[in-house]
């Protein structure tokens, strides 16, 4: 680990970066997989703090893997930070997985759920890219920061969409209108434990969508991509996980982290960086690699060839960064809610 940070300091530090940063809060769209791994449920709770600070304004949730627990479990940690009403959208053609902690959605303590929803099934949510492109129709032009947090499946499809009842604009068109940023949790860009040519799950578990989300995605609107480096230098603290949600009993957050990885595992926090990235790109908490262009091979292999005038860059990650970032996740994952489910949002 220690050689791994070693190596991204030794890389230096930001170019001129993009800024996902407006005057108000950043206006977010999480496209999300959450199913296999609880880093997406930590993401989400923070992107909630984060709102509760005026720090974003969390717009919309899109799913990119398919289980039918996925629109009622996000509803549920919705409706835990008080923002029931966020519009949820679902894929209906990327992989099936199963989930260890999405079945909480379904617990009663009595007759009542433990965590208040009212998505009762995905099958009563509208398609991913009918919410994506509703939700950017609305939005200022050049103002939507995208978090991509799994497959491409519905940014792939998105940008490939035609216009509809929305908009008369194809995908597109509405992409290079509406978005400022997508910030990716995707791929690796430094050796793995020695392997440069390390094939990471949320390519390999969808390689023909993110092949297409990265040839077809418009080179005037810039990609940063967190690799599987990133996350496994930065892992979440079990302590947090023990000792910092005890204000809320029960709490959909610790209790899940502890249905997937039990208490005695401190989980890399992938998805992580990338909102955090997103929210507040302007905190030095990360540098960015010179620009370029990311392409997918057919193994599912992200490369990474230097350009001047490249869509692309990838999150660089220094020890110093590491421990202000660690300290930030854990912050801002186990914040209280301003508003709880049983409360009411002014």
């Amino acid at each position: 680990m220690a050689s791994l940070l070693l190596g991204l300091a030794l890389l230096g530090g930001a170019t001129s970066e993009p800024d996902a940063r407006t005057d108000g809060p950043v206006r977010v769209i999480f496209d999300t997989d959450i199913t296999g791994d609880v880093d997406d449920v930590l993401a989400l709770a923070m992107l909630h703090t984060l709102a509760d600070r005026r720090e974003c304004d969390l717009l919309a949730v899109t799913i990119s893997k398919i289980n039918p627990l996925t629109g009622p479990f996000v509803d549920a940690v919705n409706t835990f930070y008080g923002r029931g009403d966020i519009p949820i959208g679902v894929t209906q053609d990327a992989q099936r997985r199963q989930s260890k902690y999405l079945q909480l959605v379904n617990r009663r303590d009595g007759d009542a759920f433990r965590y208040p929803h009212d998505v009762l099934s995905n099958e009563s949510l509208p398609d991913a890219v009918t919410v994506l492109r509703k939700t950017l129709v609305a939005q200022p032009d050049r103002s939507v920061v995208i978090v991509q947090v799994g497959l491409a499946a519905n940014l792939a499809d998105l940008v490939e969409s035609p216009a509809d009842a929305s908009s008369s604009l194809t995908g597109r068109e509405l992409v290079e209108k509406k978005v400022r940023l997508v910030s990716v949790m995707a791929g690796a860009f430094e050796p793995i434990i020695g392997n440069d040519h390390f094939l990471e799950a949320n390519v390999i578990n969808g390689i023909g969508s993110m092949e297409r989300f990265a040839r077809l995605w418009p080179t005037s609107v810039p990609v940063i991509w967190s690799g599987f480096e990133i996350g496994i230098a930065v892992r979440y603290p079990r302590e947090s996980i023990a000792r910092d949600f005890d204000y809320a009993d029960p709490h959909i957050v610790p209790e899940s982290y502890l249905l997937h990885s039990g208490p005695n595992h401190d989980r890399p926090s992938w998805d992580l960086t990338s909102v955090l990235y997103a929210v507040r790109s302007d905190h030095d908490y990360f540098g960015l690699s010179d620009p370029g262009l990311v392409t997918v091979e057919k193994d599912g292999f992200t490369r990474f060839d230097p350009s001047g005038d490249g869509r692309d860059r990838y999150l660089l990650m220094n020890s110093s960064q590491a421990a202000r970032v660690r300290e930030a996740l854990r912050h801002l994952v186990s914040q209280p809610p301003a508003v709880s489910s049983n409360e009411e949002r002014p």
